[in-house]
C-alpha cells in the first residue's frame, strides 16, 4: 500500500498466499492521504478504530497510535505487519473493545464497522475522552456509510458531514461538541429466548455490541438448539464461533459433566458468552478463549464441536473461515469424535467435510437450514 509516509508491506491474517483479498481498500487509503493533504497535526494521542488489518496503525506507526479492536485476527495481522514493515511493536498500543479506552483522545479516526451496534457502543465508550480539539475523521465505503451512521456520530460526538466519494469510499468529519449529552450506553444488552428449543427455553441471553443478531435469536441458531446431541456423558465440547455462547451454555445446562470451551475471535463475542453462561448459572466446566479457531486446542483432545461458520469476511463472501474451522475441528477432534454444523443449504457444506472427514451425516432439515455430523474416523 503507497501512504504519504511511505511504501507499507500488508496481509491479511492468517497469511495465504492464495488469498487474493488485500489487506486495505479505498477507504483506507483515502483517510491516509486526507490526514497529508490537510496537514493534520497528529500529535497527543491518536486512536484508531476498526482498523480491519492493521493497515492505519502500520502506516501511522511513528505517531504512536492506539489501535482499538474487537477482532483477535486484526491484532494478530497488526503485530505480524508491524513487523514484516519493521516497526518496533513497542511504538503502538494495542486494545480491544473490552480493555479501557485511554482518558483523553486528541486524533480519532474510525474505520466505520459493519455493525451499527458495536459503532455506537465504541462511539460512546470514547465520548468521555473526546474534547472540542480533537480531530474526528471516519472512513468507509459508500455502500457501509448510511444515514444512520452520520446520525451516530452527530448525536453522540457532534455536528457530521462527509467527503465527496472517491474510488467509491468516503470519508466522515465530525466537529466534536466541547461538552455534549453523551447518552447512556444500551450495551450489553440481554433478552428472554424463546420457548421450544430445549434446555434454554426461557432462559436469559447476553449480548455485547457488534455481536450476530444482538436483539434475537437467530433463525439457525434456533434450529441448531433443537437439534443438539441430547445422549449424556459428551465429555469436551467447543463451542466453536460461539457468539453469545448460547449454544455452549445449553449443553451445560444439559450435561453438567460437560467440559465447554467457548471460542471465538471477536472479544464482544466471548464476553458475551461468558455473560451469557454466568447469567443462567450453568453449572459444568467452561472456558472462555478469544483465538483464532481451535489453534492451540491439543490435537485429539476434543470429542465434540458444535459450529455455525460464518460465511463473510468483513463485505467479502468466502468460505475459507468456514474450511479452517472445520481443518481444525478434524485435527483436534478424538478418534470417534463428531462436528455438527449448522448451515444455509446452499453452502454445501457436506461436500467440504466428506473431503475432511470422508463421511457426512444429515442430522436434521428444513426449507432454509440443514444439520450435518461429521465423525473423525
Amino acid at each position: 500500500m503507497t501512504t504519504p509516509w511511505g511504501d507499507r508491506a500488508l496481509a491479511r491474517f492468517p497469511e495465504d498466499p492464495r488469498d487474493r483479498l488485500r489487506a486495505w481498500d479505498a477507504s483506507d487509503e483515502y483517510l491516509l492521504r486526507q490526514l497529508a493533504e490537510q496537514d493534520t497535526p497528529l500529535s497527543g494521542t491518536v486512536v484508531i478504530v476498526g482498523d480491519r488489518w492493521g493497515a492505519l496503525v502500520t502506516a501511522l506507526a511513528e505517531h504512536g497510535p492506539v489501535q482499538i479492536t474487537d477482532s483477535f485476527l486484526t491484532q494478530e495481522a497488526t503485530r505480524a505487519n508491524l513487523a514484516r514493515n519493521e516497526v518496533d511493536r513497542d511504538s503502538v498500543r494495542l486494545l480491544t473493545t473490552q480493555d479501557p479506552p485511554p482518558e483523553r483522545v486528541d486524533v480519532l479516526l474510525v474505520r466505520v464497522p459493519k455493525s451499527l451496534a458495536l459503532l455506537e457502543d465504541q462511539l460512546l465508550r470514547l465520548a468521555p475522552a473526546v474534547h472540542a480539539e480533537t480531530v474526528v475523521v471516519g472512513t468507509g465505503m459508500v455502500k457501509e456509510i448510511h444515514t444512520s451512521t452520520l446520525k451516530l456520530f452527530e448525536r453522540i460526538l457532534g455536528p457530521t458531514r462527509t467527503s465527496l466519494a472517491e474510488k467509491k469510499a468516503r470519508l466522515i468529519h465530525c466537529t466534536p461538541r466541547s461538552s455534549a449529552a453523551r447518552g447512556t450506553n444500551p450495551w450489553p444488552h440481554s433478552y428472554a429466548l424463546p420457548d421450544g428449543i430445549g434446555v434454554v427455553s426461557g432462559r436469559t441471553v447476553v449480548n455485547h455490541a457488534g455481536v450476530f443478531c444482538a436483539e434475537r435469536l437467530d433463525i439457525g441458531t434456533r434450529f441448531l438448539l433443537q437439534h443438539l446431541p441430547s445422549s449424556p456423558g459428551l465429555g469436551k465440547v467447543v463451542d466453536l464461533g460461539c457468539g453469545n455462547g448460547v449454544v455452549g451454555t445449553a449443553v451445560s445446562l444439559a450435561d453438567p459433566e460437560a467440559e465447554v470451551l467457548f471460542v471465538d475471535e471477536s472479544f464482544q463475542a466471548v464476553a458475551s458468552a461468558e455473560a451469557t453462561y454466568k447469567a443462567n448459572g450453568a453449572p459444568g466446566h467452561a472456558e472462555f478463549r478469544v483465538g483464532d479457531g481451535l489453534v492451540g486446542v491439543p490435537a485429539d483432545s476434543v470429542d465434540l464441536v458444535l459450529n455455525n461458520p460464518p460465511f463473510h469476511s468483513h463485505q467479502a463472501t468466502t468460505d475459507a473461515t468456514a474450511w479452517r474451522m472445520f481443518s481444525g475441528a478434524r485435527r483436534a477432534l478424538r478418534p470417534g469424535g463428531e462436528l455438527w454444523v449448522i448451515g444455509n443449504r446452499h453452502l454445501a457444506y457436506h461436500v467440504k467435510l466428506k473431503r475432511l472427514f470422508g463421511n457426512s451425516q444429515l442430522v436434521a432439515s428444513d426449507a432454509k437450514f440443514v444439520v450435518l455430523k461429521a465423525v473423525k474416523r
